[in-house]
């Protein structure tokens, strides 16, 4: 049953043979693991995902959320998948020991949250952002803050939101209106509206602690003027103990397309004027705060696309294994032919191999981005840290926002496998092409993603963050052209990665000169390319390994895979990413009539 949310082989894959996650073990951090210990984690957050948790998607979906007077009910098989899930100490797995985590690498707890998100996301999401919310607290927060709310959170006692959204502001955060006023007695009072909030009421926990990003009185207009603040929907007080309700009162809830069994929250903060908060970190610093707790929650939301498609895909795999209709192509004019399985069909298969050559794509790209984070861990030369940062900087618009974009197109793939059936209620697909789309939507839409790596990460440490980036792609490169079989892909990407630092270095000029619309009209495509030319990477970096495991003796019941992650190599290079060089040239023609047409001629 596992299988029909992840392919566990293919995760073995990535962790022990591309990324040799047991490596970390022999660093003092992680020196507590080993394989089998690893291996061991892995199955029982499986186990827990099939046994617990997955019964509940169909469940939440067609329940959905109740609000009722500022109140908010969640489907009530829930809450025992999230007791089950705070008694495993699933929260905080990568927090320390003291603080109710488990001081496990984040690969690991990436790789068990791909089984935990693709179980139901909508489940999910209400533990989702704690651990983020924990993380923040542990790096602005005074030791007063710490002592009153890491443990709760990290033990899923409590859980944690993110307000930042307001009905003016959308993504323009820097136009919120949401007040703080300093009182005697150091805190804040807090007023104002916040919408989208997710997980922001509930009857899951017995508080939830939100990050509120506001402007106190008298502070700079725009972002430079904004403060982060912590309040919770109870007052804490000194002890511990939970005090009066805080003035943070749910309005209403949003009926969405989907993602029925998480609360979408309105909320407003001091209606009454009994909002309290404390400061977080500096004041007028919240922002540059607020970011580092976006990057864990953008990585967050692409782990949320990659486990829609990687579910949409095991399902479509073995219903296309299992639904007979149809003869053999070369035998469609023998009338005694016998029908067959629709995986026979040339266009399924080409389906198929499309899907899975983007899953797992996405899955290294994931896998190492987590990876990267915990080398940062465990080196203590700075150089290094801050080149892997680089790298992660690079990567986070990519692993969020191409990520939930070819997502969505492989549910919609998996759906299309199904046929008909794939269209009703009676099965997954159509379930998981609603839920999947809103990732591409939620925190920050996948436009703001690319100009995020244009505007930012493009000339990141002036540019040696995307060259670094680039310098891993060439060494597998190297490492391929080394592989006869694979002389002709490592070629192929060879040329592909040279074009798009050139394409790179187009946009970044465009970007800096007085054609800068006509360059960010183009970021979104930039993104696109950038993407496929990471996956060309990852897809190319397995078949090395599996060519030279083939060419070492590997194993027979190994044979397949291997051969398999070959021909998604060979598929991507030879099929898709000729497609990103044709994209590549429109990208460096930079065409500027996006710029150039008038609104009226848009027309309506």
């Amino acid at each position: 049953m596992a299988q029909l949310i992840s392919d566990r082989r293919d995760m073995d894959f990535v962790l022990h043979e591309q990324l040799k996650v047991s490596d970390l073990c022999k660093h003092s951090r992680f020196s507590d693991l080993n394989k089998k210990a690893i291996d061991m984690i892995i199955t029982e957050a499986g186990q827990l995902a099939v046994k617990e948790i997955l019964p509940t998607m169909k469940i939440g979906d067609e329940e959905g959320v109740e609000f009722n007077k500022g109140t908010v009910t969640i489907p009530e098989a829930y809450h025992r998948a999230y007791r089950l899930f705070r008694e495993g100490e699933w929260v905080a797995m990568t927090k320390d020991l003291d603080w109710g985590g488990q001081r496990l690498p984040h690969i690991i707890a990436m790789a068990s949250h791909e089984f935990f998100v693709g179980a139901n996301c909508s489940f999910m999401i209400y533990p989702g952002l704690t651990q983020s919310v924990g993380t923040l607290i542990e790096l602005y927060g005074s030791d007063d803050q710490k002592n009153l709310y890491l443990k709760n959170l990290y033990t899923g006692k409590w859980c944690g939101t993110m307000l930042l959204t307001e009905p003016q502001a959308g993504s323009d955060v820097g136009a919120l209106t949401t007040t703080a006023a300093k009182n005697p007695d150091g805190t804040y009072s807090i007023s104002g509206s916040k919408i989208f909030i997710s997980s922001g009421e509930h009857d899951l926990t017995d508080n939830i602690v939100h990050p509120v990003l506001a402007r106190i009185e008298g502070a700079p207009a725009g972002t430079k003027g904004i403060s982060l603040f912590l309040v919770p929907k109870y007052r804490v007080n000194d002890d511990g103990s939970l005090g009066e309700f805080n003035d943070v009162v749910c309005t209403g809830i949003e009926k969405k397309m989907g993602i029925h069994g998480n609360a979408t929250c309105s909320l407003t903060l001091g209606g009454n004027g009994e909002c309290r908060g404390t400061l977080l970190g500096e004041e007028n610093k919240g922002m540059r705060a607020m970011f580092r707790m976006m990057n864990e929650a953008r990585l967050l939301v692409g782990l949320q696309g990659f486990s829609f498609a990687t579910t949409a895909y095991m399902y479509a795999v073995n219903y296309a294994r299992e639904r007979v209709q149809g003869k053999h192509l070369l035998q469609m004019r023998d009338p005694d032919a016998p029908s067959v399985p629709i995986i026979e069909h040339p266009d399924i298969r080409r389906i198929l191999l499309t899907m899975k050559a983007y899953v797992e794509g996405m899955r290294s790209l994931l896998y190492y981005v987590s990876f990267l984070t915990d080398l940062i861990l465990v080196t203590d030369d700075p150089e290094e840290k801050a080149t892997y940062q680089g790298m992660i900087d690079v990567l986070i618009p990519i692993a969020k926002g191409y990520v939930t974009d070819r997502a969505f197109e492989v549910c919609n793939h998996g759906l299309q496998i199904y046929g008909g059936y794939g269209y009703t209620k009676d099965y997954p697909m159509e379930q998981l092409v609603r839920d999947s789309r809103i990732t591409m939507i939620y925190e920050g839409t996948n436009g703001i993603q690319a100009m995020d790596l244009l505007g930012r990460k493009l000339g990141l440490n002036n540019g040696k963050a995307v060259m670094d980036l680039m310098s891993e792609v060439q060494k597998t490169v190297a490492e391929a052209k080394a592989v006869p079989k694979l002389d002709d892909l490592a070629k192929a990407v060879e040329v592909a990665v040279n074009k798009l630092g050139e394409t790179a270095l187009h946009m970044g000029a465009k970007a800096m000169s007085e054609d800068i619309l006509v360059a960010f009209a183009h970021a979104y495509p930039f993104m696109e390319i950038s993407g496929d030319v990471v996956m060309a990477w990852m897809l190319l970096w397995r078949a090395v390994i599996a060519a030279n495991a083939l060419n070492g003796g590997a194993q027979k019941k190994d044979k397949s895979y291997y051969e398999g992650q070959i021909k998604s190599a060979e598929f991507f290079i030879h099929t898709i990413l000729p497609v990103t060089i044709g994209k590549m040239n429109a990208v460096l023609d930079s065409n500027p009539a996006a710029i150039e047409i008038s609104d009226v001629s848009f027309g309506g």
